[in-house]
């Protein structure tokens, strides 16, 4: 059995797609492309898909990740290709790789993500944040299925930085507008309870009294290891191409890699 760890994003109007609609729309595309899916057993089988931490309804991402089983083996590349034609535009499959180590989850330790604060002027945004930085904790609440919970939303975050709009990834196509706009570049860790972005923007209204005017466009840009050393997250793919790379198996038939 094959397994294969793929990257894909949610792009555009499509960040508004919830998890269980990509569930859908991915496993029609798995049926497009006509992947040999390995299946669970049991009076139900399922394809074998692995989802790991997927990003909340309404947010974009540059960085989800999955894991498939296959019964018969095909190039990453060329499947992800397959792949990323039969999605529509916005869910695009953007890497994949042959799974030579476990615990993908294990590796998604801290995500990097990106608020666009429409309305915002760049001073009053880097007054907050300075605020937040400084502070030894900060307290937000969220309702959850038990009522109401209280929370630190300050020590997950590893680092919370403002930037200019042509340094970020947003651009100014994305929203085009006459008013100020500052943005966040925020690296926070994944804890219990998980703190979200929006988490923050509650942190940073508790201790500066930031309130956008308009609600914040939020991307996750990356997800992956976090080193402590460099303050930076790394590429969760990067010990399978290491793997691949030390230690390369045959490639696919020709006739397997084409009937994908």
């Amino acid at each position: 059995m094959q397994r294969i760890r793929l990257r894909y994003t949610k792009r555009g109007r499509l960040r508004f797609t919830s998890h269980r609609d990509f569930q859908r729309a991915f496993e029609r595309a798995l049926r497009r492309a006509e992947v040999p899916m390995a299946y669970s057993a049991g009076f139900t089988p399922h394809p074998k898909v692995s989802y790991a931490n997927a990003a909340p309804t309404g947010t974009g991402s540059e960085a989800e990740y999955l894991e498939i089983a296959l019964t018969a083996p095909r190039d990453p590349e060329q499947l992800r290709a397959l792949l990323d034609e039969s999605l529509p535009t916005g869910l695009d499959i953007t890497d994949a790789v042959e799974a030579r180590t476990s615990g993908l989850a294990d590796r998604l330790t801290a995500s990097v993500w990106e608020l666009r604060l429409d309305g915002v002027p760049v001073e009053e945004a880097r007054r907050a944040a300075d605020a937040f930085n400084a502070a030894e904790t900060v307290e937000v609440q969220r309702l959850a299925k038990n009522g109401v919970r209280t929370f630190d939303a300050r020590a997950a975050v590893a680092s919370l930085e403002v930037r200019e709009l042509e340094e970020t990834h947003s651009s100014q196509a994305d929203r085009p507008t006459d008013q100020p706009c500052a943005i966040l570049r925020l690296v926070v860790r994944h804890v219990t309870p998980a703190v979200r972005p929006d988490d923050v923007l509650s942190g940073l209204r508790a201790v500066a009294d930031l309130a956008p005017p308009v609600p914040a466009a939020v991307t996750r840009l990356a997800q992956g290891l976090f080193d402590a050393e460099t303050g930076t997250v790394t590429d969760p793919l990067a010990p399978d191409r290491e793997a691949a790379e030390a230690h390369p198996t045959a490639e696919p038939t020709a006739t397997a890699t084409a009937s994908a």
